[in-house]
């Protein structure tokens, strides 16, 4: 499969409508080249498919290339259809896809122009893992497509017992699967260490899922085991990912510093624990979700090479 590109587009100053400039080079890890919204983080590059701004230009809207802040506009592409760590490939550049839509906490120039904007809601965001250059009419080749299979384990004495519904774990499975997640097991465990920490091997060994995520079970309580059955399950340390989900956290409230979530590696496998009550699941989640992605594809050594055997590395 292929699509055309249409435009490539930036803007230098922040707060400035991006402009379609025909061609860029794309810089690995940092995004298009004077590009002001490059830099060090997921959000590196925006697409957006032709097919939907050509849509909202029926409905009477004029609309130049780049005026929703995308940065690639593609003809043949549906990219929210895509989930997060979709590869594509345009002549040296390789974009991996880390994060599906977005959140407009202000309303943009576009939208009040004209009352809508389509970016929020058909845009995509990508990552540069190998830079070069793209010209207007170049072609995007998709590469690979593989969901990122996740594991759910809620541990709840009661909630195992049908006494207290379980809202966290299915807030989990909604707010991943909306990133293009595929959930492959969800369970509601006793808040007993050693059941908890065999529902983990039996995820990470035998359904080898990419991602493990636990809710519950991660304070001061006596009943509180999920962090010692993790630690138990590890086979290496990730701590900085428990560390940035603490540090966020914090912000909102203090008693985040009680937490005691611990986040590991177990071979092939990332095992995260997130706190038991879906509003905490919600925060801790939009701390790190959108970097786990580039982190299990370092872990699947899936970073380095794209699914059909194409090299990234220069």
């Amino acid at each position: 499969m292929a699509g055309e590109v249409v435009a490539v587009c930036i803007s230098e100053k922040k707060g400035t409508a991006k402009q379609n400039v025909g061609s860029c080079n794309f810089i690995e890890d940092w995004g298009l080249e004077k590009d002001a919204h490059a830099g060090n983080w997921h959000r590196q590059v925006s697409l957006l498919s032709w097919e939907e701004v050509e849509k909202f230009r029926a409905r009477g809207a004029n609309v130049a290339d780049g005026a929703f802040g995308e940065n690639l506009l593609v003809k043949g592409y549906d990219f929210k259809s895509y989930p997060v760590g979709s590869i594509f490939k345009c002549n040296e550049v390789v974009l991996e896809i880390t994060q599906i839509g977005k959140k407009c906490h202000s309303e943009c120039e576009i939208f009040h122009m004209v009352g809508d904007c389509i970016m929020p809601r058909e845009g995509v965001f990508a990552r540069v893992l190998h830079g070069g250059r793209i010209d207007v009419g170049d072609t995007l080749k998709l590469i690979s497509t593989r969901k990122l299979h996740a594991g759910i384990i809620t541990a709840s004495d009661k909630g195992s017992k049908g006494e207290r519904e379980d809202e966290s774990g299915p807030a989990i499975r909604s707010i991943i699967e909306k990133q293009g997640y595929e959930v492959v097991s969800q369970v509601v465990l006793s808040d007993d260490a050693e059941g908890l920490y065999r529902e983990m091997v039996r995820l990470a060994d035998e359904e080898d899922v990419d991602v493990v995520f636990t809710t519950g079970g991660t304070g001061f309580s006596p009943r509180d085991n999920t962090p010692e059955a993790t630690m138990r399950a590890a086979t290496r340390n990730a701590p900085g990912i428990a560390e940035a989900m603490r540090y966020y956290s914090l912000q909102i409230t203090p008693r985040a510093m009680l937490s005691r979530a611990a986040s590991v590696i177990r071979n092939r496998t990332l095992i995260v624990n997130l706190p038991g009550s879906p509003k905490a699941v919600k925060e801790c989640l939009e701390a790190v979700l959108d970097t786990l992605a580039h982190g299990i594809r370092i872990l699947r050594e899936e970073d380095g090479e794209c699914g059909n055997g194409i090299s990234l590395k220069k």
